[in-house]
């Protein structure tokens, strides 16, 4: 980097710094998630700004281009990347749609907590259609009319939701430090511990900042964070029990009776299942989930003698119903991944119907945006399983039935 050079990057760069202490001073909690930012040039790749979580990244020529209320406004928008962690959570969704649909969210919770000037320079995603959505809801209505859109988002997103790097991460040596030839590179390993890392500064920031600077998406995700989930596996362990709750025998004692010398009737394990399963394929499924989800729901089916479990991918259509007893289940991991479009449950119900399938417990799982309603409550017995993330909106919740959270 010659003289002139290094000249306007310091001048580029005393602007960036002039812009943090201005967000620290007008927010709290902005300001501290930005400060925590090292400020890192990259404008041999990077054509507007990025973060990877640790690093701000930017281009020296848009940072030129952009007044200082627009510089706070696009460090808030990187800011949110990171407490939403849109960098890690695409999953198998198309990656342009689904950066576009963190931009409608994070900007909308810019203008909604008047950070910055709202940039005009370029056409930055701003819908009020889309308040009070979060990612993954904007997300399936943009995949539903994919070829009308053309909206571009305002930095570039880094994306390591599918990568496991090599473990170089960034090369700079802190702020001032000379750029990397293109984006950092993550370990699983590594990407975990700047997600942890962020997660407690996000902490941190909120509980220094105080309900008023927080917007109303990071209040809900403080929330999640802080509130103990039921673990989703027990869940589905007791779901699946309850359908035989009834059927109980002396042939089989429960074990604390005996070891208090009353003999009470145990559960009976021989009594007939019927379990459905229907795994929505909307996208942010991954092999990871799926089988995870396929392993506990064998375990808890193998408790039992005689046992039927049927399991059907769907998004706007269902597909092939794969059907498993005592005999075959141990194939059970041999299926694959059907579908890939958007989410709407009313088809779960219609082909149950249209296969006359009344099972004693249903089992859905699902990232829980529908894009209509969230089918027929009075079917049957529903267990939602839930794995779209509430960090950075609220966690959804079926209006029946009983939700529970995935969490891996």
């Amino acid at each position: 980097m010659n003289n002139l050079a290094q000249k306007t990057d310091q001048v580029v760069k005393d602007r960036l710094i002039t812009a943090r202490v201005q967000l620290l001073l007008k927010n709290g909690f902005f300001g501290n998630l930005a400060t925590r930012l090292q400020l890192q040039e990259a404008s041999s790749w990077c054509p507007t700004a990025a973060t990877d979580g640790r690093y701000f990244f930017y281009n020296t020529e848009f940072i030129q281009s952009l007044d200082d209320d627009e510089l706070i406004f696009l460090m808030g928008h990187e800011v949110l990347h990171n407490v939403y962690d849109h960098m890690d959570r695409r999953g198998n969704r198309d990656p342009r749609l689904w950066n576009i649909a963190n931009d409608y969210v994070v900007n909308m919770d810019l203008v909604e907590n008047n950070i910055g000037k709202r940039i005009t320079k370029v056409n930055i995603c701003f819908d009020y259609k889309y308040q009070n959505w979060i990612s993954d809801e904007i997300y399936d209505d943009l995949y539903e009319n994919a070829e009308k859109i053309t909206e571009e988002t305002l930095d570039m997103h880094l994306d390591f939701s599918n990568e496991d790097g090599d473990g170089q991460g960034a090369k700079g040596k802190g702020e001032g430090g000379d750029q990397q030839d293109g984006p950092p590179k993550y370990s699983k390993e590594e990407r975990q511990q700047i997600n942890d890392e962020v997660k407690e500064a996000v902490m941190n920031a909120a509980k220094g900042a105080g309900n008023k600077d927080l917007p109303n998406g990071v209040r809900k995700m403080i929330k999640d964070l802080t509130n103990p989930e039921l673990d989703w596996r027990e869940l589905l362990a007791t779901n699946i029990q309850s359908v035989v709750k009834n059927d109980f025998t002396f042939m089989r004692p429960a074990r604390k009776g005996i070891a208090e010398h009353v003999y009470l009737p145990g559960m009976d394990y021989d009594t007939d299942l019927d379990v459905f399963c229907f795994i929505d394929s909307s996208g942010s499924m991954s092999d990871e989930m799926l089988r995870d989800l396929l392993s506990e729901v064998k375990g808890c089916m193998e408790q039992y003698t005689n046992f039927k479990l049927r399991l059907c991918f769907f998004d706007t259509s269902t597909y092939t119903i794969h059907e498993f007893d005592s005999t075959n289940v141990d194939d059970i991991y041999d299926i694959e991944i059907e579908g890939g479009g958007g989410t709407e449950f009313d088809c779960m119900f219609d082909r149950l119907k249209e296969e006359d399938i009344v099972p004693q417990k249903l089992i859905v799982f699902t990232d829980g945006y529908p894009w209509g309603s969230w089918g027929d409550e009075t079917y049957c017995d529903t267990l939602f399983i839930i794995h779209g993330s509430g960090y950075g909106g609220r966690t959804p919740e079926a209006p029946y039935g009983v939700s529970v959270k995935y969490k891996a």
